[in-house]
C-alpha cells in the first residue's frame, strides 16, 4: 500500500509524529512537503519558515528511525500546490489531520476527474498540549508550547525573551 501525506513540518511536532506513525503502519509513505513558494500560502498566522531544505533535512531525520520500525520505503517530495502528489494514481491512502480533511475531499475530486480510484482518508485528531489546546508549529514558533506540547514560561524560551 502507498500512503501520502503533506504539509509544512516547520517545527516537526508530536502531532505530525502522530500522522507519520500511523501512515508508517499503513504502508510506504510518501510526504510532499510544501515548497518555499506555497508555504507561505498554507499558514494561517504569518511567520517565519525555514527553507525547504532545513525542512526536508529535518523530516528525513524524524521519518528515518518509523520506517525502519515498520520496515517501509519514505520519500519526501516537493509540493508545489496543495493537491500535489495525491491525485498521482499509485496511492491508496491520504493521511491528514482534522483541518486538513477539505484538501482530502478536494484530492478525490480530482482523482475522479482523472479516472483514478478514490484514496482512503485517514484522520488523525490533533495532538493536544499540556493546556489542552492543540500543538501546532505556530504555537511552538511563539514560544508558547515545545514541540511534545509542555507549556512554556516565559522565562524558558530565550529566543522568546528577545523579542520582549
Amino acid at each position: 500500500m502507498d500512503v501520502a501525506l503533506g504539509g509544512t513540518f516547520d517545527p516537526v511536532h508530536d502531532g505530525h509524529r502522530r500522522l507519520f506513525e500511523r501512515a508508517f503502519e499503513l504502508g510506504d509513505v510518501t510526504v510532499g512537503l510544501t515548497s518555499d513558494e506555497l508555504a507561505p500560502k498554507t499558514r494561517h498566522v504569518e511567520r517565519h519558515v525555514n527553507s525547504f531544505a532545513e525542512r526536508k533535512k529535518n523530516l528525513e531525520q524524524e521519518l528515518e528511525p518509523l520506517a525502519a520500525e515498520h520496515d517501509r520505503a519514505f520519500e519526501v517530495r516537493k509540493l508545489e500546490e496543495s493537491t500535489g502528489i495525491a491525485t498521482e494514481p499509485q496511492f491508496d491512502y491520504l493521511v491528514v489531520s482534522p483541518e486538513t480533511i477539505e484538501g482530502g475531499k478536494r484530492i478525490n475530486e480530482l482523482r475522479h476527474e482523472r479516472g483514478h480510484d478514490p484514496l482512503e482518508i485517514i484522520v488523525i485528531p490533533h495532538a493536544l498540549a499540556d493546556d489542552g489546546d492543540i500543538i501546532s508549529s505556530t504555537r511552538i514558533v511563539s514560544g508558547e508550547i515545545d514541540e511534545h506540547g509542555n507549556v512554556l514560561e516565559d522565562g524558558d524560551d530565550p529566543e522568546r525573551q528577545e523579542h520582549h
